[in-house]
């Protein structure tokens, strides 16, 4: 089979799943990857079983997940084409003032380190592909929110996708940021009216990865259209 491979990690609810869905639909072969394999298997038969799906079981915040996550990729599939750096968390109210510093711990080790490490881990098998690297960004990571960590989180991604794409300028892989507002998923327990679904998000992923070899979408920075008033 010659259809290229889409890595997902966080890719058991949310956008990550949404994304499965589109790239299945769109013809790749899929690796879904998040903390808890329930959901995943799931996915797996209803995105077409195992000669098609392939789901592992992986903490963004462990160096062995991630490089065991890729070999058994691998050793499945033989390649990895496009790999979207996805898993996140949230955190919660209180600012800094009062907010829970082991939610920060685990929000920052997971958006950041997670991030990082993803991307290193995958990085051997696309430039064997020349292939493409998406990073789940937010808007938040483009403006000041009072009292977020979470918002600083995302600031570092933006970091990281930027610097990552200095450091392979010249590799043949593309480098994508993907930045979502206000998103209908398990992030917001009462979004507004007009937030943005994951499928939204998903379709952005896949315009980026669609494009001709030469067209390297940087970032897409996606909102909701503001309420009518």
């Amino acid at each position: 089979m010659t259809d290229p491979v889409f890595l997902i990690t966080g890719a058991s609810s949310g956008i990550g799943a949404a994304t499965a869905r589109a790239a299945a639909k769109a013809g790749y072969r899929l690796v879904l990857a998040a903390r808890s394999t329930a959901k995943l298997n799931a996915l797996t038969e209803e995105l077409g079983g195992a000669n098609r799906v392939l789901a592992i079981r992986c903490n963004v915040q462990e160096k062995k997940d991630l490089d065991a996550m890729v070999t058994t990729a691998l050793h499945h599939f033989g390649r990895i084409d496009i790999a979207f750096a996805n898993a996140g968390r949230g955190g919660e109210p209180g600012g800094f003032s009062d907010a829970d510093p082991d939610v920060w711990r685990d929000m920052i080790l997971t958006n950041i380190l997670g991030t990082g490490m993803t991307v290193q881990a995958c990085l051997p098998a696309l430039k064997k592909s020349k292939g493409h690297l998406l990073l789940t960004g937010s808007v938040a990571g483009r403006v000041t929110i009072t009292g977020s960590m979470y918002s600083a989180t995302k600031w570092a991604v933006s970091a990281i996708g930027y610097g990552v794409r200095e450091e392979l300028r010249g590799t043949g892989i593309r480098v994508t940021l993907i930045e979502p507002g206000i998103t209908d998923t398990a992030f917001f327990d009462n979004p507004p009216e007009n937030a943005l679904s994951a499928e939204d998000i998903a379709n952005a992923v896949i315009y980026a990865v669609s494009q001709p070899q030469h067209v390297d979408v940087n970032e897409i920075l996606i909102r909701p259209t503001p309420k009518i008033t």
